[in-house]
């Protein structure tokens, strides 16, 4: 069974949330510790699903930093086209070598590759909320929003709009430049 579904799961949700004054709790990540980061949070709460209560566990993101992170991908991809030996830094294994010239040239490709894709507005991102009932603890949510920041009370706003059934996106698209980062 799923401990997510767990009624003595749930009623300890519910007590930590009550602790925290709160209808959500933030969950600790790994990369959350390398930087703060105010476009992204990690949260469990207490919601229904399918008439049953369950805790959702949701990542909730600005369009933002999910635009950033598509741009980013599809760069490298482009970069594994044109480099079929380069190994992307967060995916490399111990023994990997590269050398520095080679480094540098990757990294001026991506740049170069971000840049075109990013002026030519090849992605857009819309508002979004993607559930996955497989996941491994509860269900699992992925939230786009149209925020600056995601604060507390964004997600507080998010989650009592939610658990009312009253969510409504913005279905427009929008794109980004990395120049925007710098705001």
């Amino acid at each position: 069974m799923n401990p997510g579904f767990d009624p003595e799961e749930i009623a300890q949700l519910r007590r930590e949330c009550k602790a925290e004054r709160s209808n959500f709790i933030h969950v600790d990540d790994e990369f959350e510790e390398e930087e703060e980061n105010n476009e992204h949070a990690h949260v469990q709460f207490v919601g229904i699903y399918k008439n049953s209560e369950v805790i959702y566990d949701a990542l909730i993101y600005t369009l933002r930093l999910h635009h950033s992170t598509l741009v980013y991908d599809e760069a490298l991809e482009r970069l594994k086209k044109e480099m079929p030996n380069y190994i992307s830094q967060d995916e490399r294994p111990e023994n990997y070598k590269i050398s520095a010239e080679e480094e540098e040239d990757a990294e001026m490709l991506l740049t170069e590759f971000i840049e075109e894709i990013e002026e030519n507005e090849e992605i857009t991102v819309r508002e979004h909320v993607e559930i996955d009932d497989k996941f491994e603890y509860g269900v699992g949510l992925e939230v786009g929003l149209n925020k600056t920041e995601i604060t507390d009370k964004v997600i507080d706003e998010f989650i009592a709009v939610f658990n009312a059934g009253r969510v409504q996106l913005d279905p427009t698209l929008y794109s980004f430049t990395g120049s925007e980062e710098q705001d």
